[in-house]
C-alpha cells in the first residue's frame, strides 16, 4: 500500500491511501504496448531524460525539456541529423526549483521555476562548442511569483501576441486566496514587464496552445479532488479574450457548485468548459496538430497528454487523447494513444506533446524518463 500526502491551505495534512491501484510501474512496459489507430506507430525518440516534462523546440534539431523535481534539470535533446531519433542528451542547467516550463524565443530559452522565470542566452553556440565548456548562466526575467510548491510548477509558452503566458496554480486542493494571481493564467513581456492577469478561475493549467487560425487560447485545467471518483471532470477551455472567469473555486466543470465555496454564487457567470474531459485524468500538455504527416482528419485538431489519476479507486488516463473541432468549437473527445496503463498499474505517464517539423508527434513521459515519437505511414 502506498501513502501519498496532499497539502491543504486549511492547515490540515490529509493522507490519500492508494491500494492495489497504486502507481507502481510494472516491469517490461515499452512503446510497443501502445495502441494507436491504423497506420500510426510509436518508437523511442530519446531515452535517458529523467522526469521528462514540458518540451519546446530550439534551432537545428534541438528539443529543450524541463523537469518537475526539486533541484531539477533542464535538458537539450539533440537530433542533429533529423532521422527521428535523438543521438545525445545534454544537461543545460541543474539545481533549479521544479523547472517544469520551457519556452524558446528569439535565440533564448526561458525556464519557469516555482517563483521565477529565467532566460538562458547563447545556448546554441554553447551546444556547438567544445565539450566541457561551462553552460551559460541565466538572467532573471521575473522572480516575484508565489513560492508555494502545491501546483506551483509552471507550463510557459509565448503567444502569437509575443507575450509570455505563465499560469499560477491554486496552492491547495480547493481554496479562495486573496492574492488574485492564484488560480490564473498571467502574461508579460519577454523582459518581465507589463505583467497582467489574462484569465481567472483556473485551478491548475499545465498546458495550453493557440488555435492556428483564430489565435484563441485553449488550455487544459485539472479539476479538484475529493468529490468522488467521477466528478468533477478535467477541462479543456477556450479563452478568446482576456478577463474571462472559469469558475474555480466556486464552480467545477461548468455546472458543479463547490460544496464550500459555491454556496452563494454557484456556477453563475462561469465560463463552461469547451470540452469536459475524464474525471481526474490529469490533463496536462496539449497542442493543435499543425503538421501534414498525419491524415487530414487529424489536422488542426487537439492532442492532449493525460498524466493519469493519482487517487481514483480505478485509475484512468495515462494516455493521449484527441479532441476534434467543428467550426472552431470542440465537437468530440476520444482516445488516440493508450496502453501506458496495464490493468490497474501504470508503467508510463504522458506529460506533454509537441508537433515536430516533419509532422511527427512527440510525447514526454516522466515515469520512464523517455520521449516517444508517433508517426504515420499509409
Amino acid at each position: 500500500m502506498t501513502t501519498r500526502f496532499v497539502s491543504y491551505r486549511t492547515g490540515l495534512l490529509a493522507f490519500a491511501i492508494l491500494g492495489s491501484a497504486a502507481l507502481a510501474a510494472p516491469r517490461g512496459g515499452s512503446a510497443g504496448a501502445i495502441k494507436l489507430p491504423p497506420g500510426f506507430s510509436i518508437a523511442p525518440y530519446a531515452t535517458g531524460v529523467p522526469n521528462a516534462r514540458s518540451m519546446t523546440q530550439g534551432p537545428k534539431g534541438v528539443l529543450f525539456v524541463g523537469t518537475r523535481v526539486n533541484r531539477g534539470k533542464v535538458y537539450a535533446v539533440l537530433d542533429r541529423d533529423g532521422d527521428g531519433r535523438a543521438e545525445k542528451v545534454v544537461t543545460v542547467a541543474s539545481g533549479l526549483n521544479m523547472p517544469n516550463g520551457v519556452a524558446w524565443r528569439d535565440g533564448a530559452l526561458y525556464v519557469a521555476e516555482i517563483s521565477r522565470v529565467l532566460r538562458f542566452d547563447g545556448l546554441p553556440a554553447w551546444l556547438d562548442g567544445p565539450a566541457g565548456a561551462p553552460a551559460p548562466k541565466p538572467a532573471i526575467v521575473r522572480d516575484d511569483f508565489p513560492t508555494d510548491t502545491h501546483h506551483g510548477w509552471k507550463f510557459i509558452r509565448f503567444g502569437p501576441d509575443g507575450l509570455l503566458y505563465v499560469p499560477v496554480g491554486a496552492p491547495c486542493n480547493v481554496c479562495d486566496e486573496k492574492d488574485p494571481r492564484y488560480a490564473s493564467i498571467t502574461r508579460m513581456k519577454p523582459d518581465g514587464s507589463g505583467f497582467e492577469i489574462f484569465a481567472r478561475g483556473i485551478r491548475n493549467s499545465v498546458g495550453f496552445d493557440w488555435h492556428p487560425e483564430t489565435h484563441e487560447l485553449w488550455f487544459t485545467d485539472n479539476g479538484r479532488d475529493m468529490l468522488g471518483d467521477d466528478r468533477p471532470p478535467d477541462e479543456l477551455n477556450r479563452a478568446p479574450k482576456s478577463g474571462m472567469d472559469f469558475g474555480f473555486p466556486a464552480c467545477h466543470g461548468g455546472d458543479i457548485p463547490d460544496p464550500q465555496f459555491g454556496k452563494e454564487t454557484g456556477c453563475a457567470g462561469t465560463t463552461p468548459p469547451e470540452q469536459k474531459l475524464g474525471p481526474h485524468v490529469a490533463a496536462l500538455g496539449m497542442r493543435f496538430y499543425t503538421g501534414t504527416m498525419f491524415p487530414e482528419p487529424y489536422r488542426g485538431q487537439i492532442f492532449i497528454a493525460e498524466h493519469g489519476s493519482w487517487n481514483r479507486s480505478t485509475p484512468i488516463g495515462y494516455r493521449v487523447t484527441l479532441v476534434r473541432l467543428e467550426n472552431g468549437r470542440a465537437a468530440s473527445y476520444e482516445p488516440f494513444a493508450e496502453g501506458w496503463l496495464a490493468g490497474d498499474r501504470a508503467w508510463g505517464r504522458p506529460v506533454d506533446v509537441e508537433v515536430m517539423p516533419d509532422g511527427a508527434l512527440l510525447v514526454s513521459d516522466d515515469e520512464r524518463g523517455v520521449i516517444d515519437r508517433i508517426t504515420y505511414r499509409n
